[in-house]
């Protein structure tokens, strides 16, 4: 059969390494496989469709280093896994029956308790006896905290399964954005990485949700599920019918045909591998050294890094050579001289140069270089404005003039009218009663107040880091300013371990006693984590603009949800549920995905019309379609396109979302009518959100021309801080 694509250039630049113990791997994951029910009479595999796909050989390529009976181990993991993903699309994809695929998958999560001590029920296919097995194989020898992630990870893996089933029935193809965030679930990579933990070192419970791990994770598993799908898409999209495909994914959103499309992914790919390099080597051991750990856990999370790497290696090498994908022409067809042989192939020195030195190549493979050769304060014009897609009719609450004079006062109160950064006429440039007045029509006059002053307080922050530590380069004041600020928000009725001295400090102790004084625990926790979110991450764009590197696109558009405030401002309207909706339903996919999509509505929408605001006037290289710009090679126009298109597909998955996903999802949780009513309050939250952010952008002067002509950039004169700042010191921390 012909492939439908010419395998690009991968980039790989570690040698994938053999483990010893390859054979012992596949004797064993055979007899396994057969004891479990998988082979001979199971209607999905034969003995030789097993050795065809040489789960073996994947597993010894991916965990070079471990000994024969922990290969073993995690060759059955994946002979379940490969298998459980072949039984669903047999006995529910292709038919597709989402109420049985539903009642299949719940069961699953019976089989994997934290505590090998609670009884689990009697498997009923391979399935179930296989997940029985595995997991009271591998759990003895891992943490309870380890088993919490792998266990979340699996679900993940298992339930996301149902999104896919959808997809396929609704012959709906996911836009980029969703089609990545989905495929993390989906694709297993999350879990695999569980898996390199088992093989290598457990990560430290004190870093394992921080943001370099994370980001180490989920770049490891959108290269690994990026390079699948230019493998699988023959079988996939041809064979099989499926459309959660990457290349099927941007062919249909840039509208290009399947080369360009497999190209595309590549370069994002590529993209991802650069920035698994780049938080490895700079932001890693910065967490390593803020979370004190000690010299064994350091040597952990390097070996746990060096794993992720090689399973990339590995599991390029395994698509090589297995039956399971198209691989003509991938070994070889590079003009660079090298090694031949197993274990030779990524050993690729043009793979390593390409990107900084082919030129004409297509989009990303111009990439790593280029990300650091932004030229900041570009003359680039007014920020052209497309026609926005918005669904929603935009209301104003009545309560709106009288708020403006009490903002005033309220920053009066605080001093962040003294600081150099902001005086009165920026603040009715801005006028944020009037985005509050759009986000909460029906709200009181107290509470309009109290969300003009949130939304005062964080644009605010957003305006000072840049302005005070951007320009003094000084990252270590601004992560003594983050911790400061953490402390001003106490959980559990203490007092704040700071005395607050400047504006920030100031506004947030007062809003923070405000707004917390009738919620509960669990509800100031909520709160303060999507604030630390928030504050880290103006600190992540500090770092890059120290170092003048435009981000990644991916790593751009999830962290710009925290750094545009979005949890902050959910955070607040998620309150209003009530306790009649199952949390289980508030932290469901179909309400995640809700939320995402609306975030990255609202961000892409501050950065169009921000866009000659921040490259023009401010050197900023934190903005949407800069990003565009620095990955494609492309004008501004052309980027803005891009751009736009992406917001359109956003707001119309929001749409598909509340018309198609919501109700099944109330149905499979047999929501009452109480609660059900309380999750349709909670999407008209999120429908005024929208509309009155996009509101806010076309009135304020804040973006229009005019005035930024007009107005002093940088300090305002004579109001500059002096430096350096005295409150900024560890002794400040209680």
């Amino acid at each position: 059969m012909t492939q439908p694509f010419e395998l690009p250039h991968f980039y790989m630049p570690h040698p994938a390494r053999l483990n010893p113990h390859l054979e012992q791997a596949r004797t064993h994951s055979t007899r396994w496989a057969r004891d479990m029910g998988m082979l001979e009479g199971s209607g999905i595999w034969e003995q030789a469709d097993l050795e065809a796909h040489d789960y073996g050989l994947l597993c010894a390529y991916t965990h070079p280093d471990c000994d024969g009976p922990a290969l073993s181990l995690i060759t059955d993991w994946y002979v379940w896994v490969f298998f459980f993903d072949d039984h669903f699309l047999d006995m529910f994809k292709r038919t597709p029956d989402r109420a049985a695929g539903k009642a299949h998958l719940d069961r699953l999560p019976l089989f994997m308790p934290l505590d090998l001590s609670t009884p689990v029920p009697e498997p009923r296919n391979p399935v179930e006896a296989g997940l029985k097995d595995l997991w009271e194989r591998t759990v003895p020898h891992m943490s309870q905290d380890w088993r919490r992630r792998f266990a979340v990870a699996t679900e993940h893996l298992l339930n996301e399964s149902l999104w896919e089933l959808s997809n396929i029935d609704e012959g709906r193809i996911a836009n980029p954005v969703e089609y990545i965030e989905m495929r993390r679930k989906v694709g297993g990579a999350p879990w695999s990485a569980g898996l390199v933990e088992y093989a290598t070192a457990e990560v430290p419970a004190a870093v394992a949700g921080s943001r370099p791990l994370r980001v180490l994770m989920e770049t490891f598993s959108d290269a690994v599920h990026l390079r699948n799908d230019l493998f699988s898409y023959q079988r996939e999209v041809e064979d099989e019918g499926e459309n959660s495909n990457g290349v099927l994914v941007l062919e249909t959103f840039f509208g290009c045909t399947t080369q360009e499309a497999a190209d595309t992914v590549n370069d994002i790919l590529t993209s991802r591998l650069h920035q698994f390099e780049h938080t490895a080597f700079t932001e890693v051991p910065a967490v390593a050294l803020e979370k004190g750990l000690t010299p064994g856990e350091v040597l952990a999370v390097a070996a746990y890094a060096k794993g992720l790497q090689d399973w990339q290696s590995g599991g390029h090498e395994w698509h090589l050579r297995s039956s399971r994908y198209m691989n003509q022409g991938a070994v070889s067809g590079t003009p660079w001289s090298k090694p031949t042989g197993p274990g030779t192939s990524a050993a690729d020195l043009g793979a390593l140069l390409a990107p900084a030195v082919v030129a004409g190549a297509l989009p990303g493979q111009r990439g790593r270089l280029r990300a650091y050769a932004h030229v900041p304060f570009r003359k680039v014009g007014p920020s052209l404005l497309p026609d926005f897609h918005m669904p929603y009719e935009v209301r104003l609450s009545p309560h709106l003039e009288a708020c403006r004079p009490r903002l005033t006062a309220w920053s009066h109160r605080m001093g962040i009218l003294r600081e150099g950064v902001w005086d009165e006429d920026k603040l009715a440039a801005f006028d944020l009663p009037l985005c509050s007045a759009g986000l909460d029509p029906d709200a009181t006059p107290e509470a309009l107040d109290l969300s003009a002053q949130w939304l005062a307080w964080g644009t605010y922050g957003d305006d000072y880091y840049p302005l005070v530590y951007g320009n003094r380069r000084d990252l270590a004041a601004a992560r003594l300013t983050t911790a400061r600020l953490s402390a001003c928000m106490p959980l559990d009725g203490e007092e704040a371990s700071v005395v607050p001295v400047n504006g920030m400090e100031r506004g947030l102790a007062d809003l923070w006693a405000r707004t917390t004084a009738d919620m509960t625990a669990d509800e100031r926790r909520t709160l303060r984590a999507a604030i630390d979110a928030m504050t880290e991450s103006w600190v992540w764009e500090l770092s890059n603009q120290l170092q003048n590197r435009v981000p990644d696109p991916v790593d751009y558009l999830e962290m710009r949800r925290a750094t545009f405030g979005s949890e902050l401002t959910l955070s607040l309207c998620r309150m209003g549920r009530g306790p009649a909706v199952p949390p289980e339903v508030g932290t469901s996919g179909p309400v995640a995905a809700l939320e995402n999509a609306a975030m990255d509505y609202a961000c892409l929408t501050n950065d169009v019309f921000s866009y000659q605001k921040e490259i023009e006037y401010e050197g900023e290289m934190h903005n949407a379609i800069l990003v565009v710009q620095n990955f494609f090679g492309c004008d501004y126009p052309a980027a803005l396109g891009v751009v736009h298109d992406l917001m359109t597909q956003r707001m119309q998955q929001f749409e598909h979302i509340v018309a198609h996903e919501l109700p099944v999802l109330y149905d499979d949780f047999d929501l009452c009518a109480e609660a059900r009513a309380a999750m349709g309050r909670y999407v008209e939250d999120l429908q005024n959100w929208l509309s009155g952010i996009l509101n806010w952008h076309r009135e304020v002067d804040r973006y229009k021309p005019a005035y930024l002509a007009r107005r002093t950039h940088g300090f305002l004169p004579d109001l500059a801080p002096a430096a350096p700042l005295p409150h900024l010191s560890a002794a400040g921390l209680r």
